[in-house]
């Protein structure tokens, strides 16, 4: 159960931070982005998760797709 919450919350700051990024990205790269950010910001941000709740997991989850997104615009994609 904890896997399907944590793939919904990735999915949703995906969409959240390709629209901050201004990036546009097909439905699967977004969801990628999402969800590798979800895992890169649950580990980073997972001791404010403990201390704020689902909030913070939230944000953390949406730094890290901003992260992903970042590199995927300098290393990936092509101008």
């Amino acid at each position: 159960m904890f896997i399907i919450l944590f793939i919904i919350v990735g999915i949703a700051a995906g969409f959240v931070a390709t629209r901050i990024m201004e990036i546009e990205a097909d439905l699967v790269t977004t969801m990628a982005l999402g969800i590798g950010g979800a895992l890169i910001g649950g580990l980073i941000l997972r001791m404010l998760l403990a201390l704020f709740g689902v909030a913070a997991g939230f944000v953390g989850a949406v730094l890290g797709a901003l992260l992903l997104i970042w590199a995927y615009r300098t290393y990936i994609q092509k101008k």
